[in-house]
């Protein structure tokens, strides 16, 4: 259900070496986590439970450790989608929606799209506005807290959630990894942020 490939290849290019997480013990020693996927919502979360990490990921939370969500990885954050049925992991308070149909846009969302910053976080700051991300999406997340959103990007007359952020925790719908370099320039930003100490936004 990760895109663990891609991923991979993209921080190997700044040097940085991933370590996958099967099981609790393989956390030891990581100091950031990050949370790809690909798929459907129900399917993930379940595999999520068969490993038995999803109290750990949430304790990982609860102690405010850095943690970054891509794609998928950004609703399972929530507490539940209407692509099914299962509790998400309730990092982020929030439901993830389908993308409306009236839009006379064609779902899945699929392409390129521009970022509209709403809030400075470690992944988007407002000197990096209007950044063009590639995006792969049927669903939405829709934050109980604004706060939260960081940023959108257009679809239709409306707009989709495109990055959230919340203390040490953030996510993208889109994916950085085939982003191009506006995407390197994202992970590269969170890297910087992670090298600085992970500080907490002001």
């Amino acid at each position: 259900m990760g895109n663990l490939h891609s991923v991979r290849v993209a921080f190997r290019r700044f040097g940085v070496s991933l370590k996958a997480v099967h099981q609790a013990t393989d956390l030891n020693g990581c100091s950031a986590l990050i949370l790809p996927g690909v798929g459907s919502f129900d399917p993930a979360m379940e595999r999520l439970e068969a490993t038995g990490l999803v109290p750990d990921l949430r304790q990982w939370h609860d102690d405010e450790r850095p943690l970054l969500g891509i794609c998928l990885g950004l609703q399972l954050l929530f507490d539940a989608s209407d692509e099914g049925s299962r509790g998400g992991l309730g990092m982020l308070p929030g439901r993830v929606e389908r993308l409306p149909a009236d839009q006379g846009e064609r779902i899945p969302h699929m392409g390129w799209a521009r970022l509209q910053s709403c809030q400075p976080s470690p992944l988007l700051g407002v000197q990096d506005d209007q950044e063009w991300m590639y995006f792969v999406h049927s669903y939405a997340a829709h934050p109980a807290n604004t706060a939260a959103l960081a940023a959108t990007a257009p679809f239709g007359s409306g707009k989709a959630t495109a990055i959230v952020w919340e203390r040490r925790l953030g996510a993208c719908q889109f994916h950085p990894e085939k982003s191009g370099e506006a995407g390197q320039r994202l992970l590269k930003r969170w890297l910087r942020w992670l090298d600085q100490g992970a500080p907490l936004p002001q």
